[in-house]
């Protein structure tokens, strides 16, 4: 089922959903499978699953020798989610990024995900190289988001990449793209990241998810700000419960946001990572709470595959 018809079935009743990460290559999915058996109490309609891009690992052929390949070390989105979705009997979403595909790639993964019956995608642009200085995108691929949405749009209306073939059927994809409440670290302005997000939907974007934020109010005013400017879809915000001291200095440079004074003061006062982690709780808690006073459609967890702080922020507010 689509991730629109699920917000409309559920009579303006808040949903709960999580995303998770594919398992190291050469791991086993059973560990994915028990971080998310404990969540599957509160009936998400969904469950979203991240891809990695390529990466260069160095391998040694001797002394002094080094052969460096690529190689992506979380392979196994699409055939996660098909395993889950058999499993658990949820919908699944697959995370589509542009950075490491070409377009030829992504058809292909989008013709696997009709054939299993996956129905939404989330389309990224994703990030950069850890050796580029910023995105480069790869030789035959799209450059944006936008160009990602343009092209599942495509498809579903029946146009795929080479039209000398004999069609008669089309997906129907949902199509999911991501929000930023405090703007992109890339664009200039918060207006102009918020246009880019309008482009998004009316290339075929079907809904939004937020990337993380500490403040309700910063998803307020976004969600504010987008339906001034002509966004209309739902807008899902993404929480994420800190767990460990380092996030005080790790989340603000990677995702580019502010943390709550409040918040600050909490985490500096811990003694450990069990105390931080029953800080990050109890905000989640505290951040859902208001969020579903709000009526929002769903809030949507950054679980990254651990499942005991999400089964109890869960507990207590779904």
């Amino acid at each position: 089922m689509k991730v629109t018809d699920h917000i409309k079935n559920s009579q303006g009743k808040t949903l709960f959903s999580f995303e998770i990460v594919p398992p190291v290559k050469g791991q086993n999915i059973q560990t994915l499978y028990d971080n998310i058996e404990p969540l599957m109490e509160f009936k998400p309609p969904f469950i979203d699953v991240t891809t990695s891009r390529e990466e260069y690992v160095y391998i040694n052929k001797g002394p002094g020798l080094l052969e460096r390949k690529v190689t992506r070390m979380r392979p196994g989105t699409v055939g996660i989610c098909a395993s889950i979705k058999h499993k658990f009997d949820v919908d699944t979403i697959p995370h589509v990024l542009c950075g490491g595909f070409t377009r030829e790639e992504t058809e292909y993964v989008l013709v696997d995900c009709q054939y299993l019956g996956i129905d939404n995608v989330m389309a990224l642009r994703g990030d950069a190289m850890k050796h580029e200085q910023s995105f480069t995108p790869m030789e035959g691929g799209n450059n944006f988001a936008l160009d990602l949405v343009d092209q599942i749009s495509e498809l579903n209306k029946g146009n795929y990449l080479h039209e000398n073939i004999d069609k008669n059927f089309s997906s129907d994809f949902c199509v999911g793209v991501a929000g930023y409440p405090e703007k992109h670290f890339e664009s200039p302005s918060f207006n102009s990241d918020l246009q880019r997000l309008k482009e998004k939907v009316d290339a075929g974007a079907d809904y939004v998810v937020t990337q993380m934020f500490f403040d309700n109010k910063k998803y307020f005013d976004f969600v504010e700000a987008a339906k001034t400017i002509g966004i209309n879809v739902p807008i899902i915000p993404g929480i994420k419960p800190v767990a460990v001291q380092r996030h005080l200095t790790i989340l603000p440079k990677i995702f580019r946001l502010d943390m709550p004074e409040d918040l600050v003061k909490a985490m500096e006062g811990c003694i450990d990572n069990r105390a931080v982690r029953e800080v990050g709780i109890e905000w989640a808690i505290q951040q859902s709470k208001e969020l579903m006073e709000a009526g929002v459609p769903l809030v949507h967890y950054y679980s990254m595959g651990k499942s005991s702080n999400i089964e109890a922020i869960a507990k207590e507010v779904f």
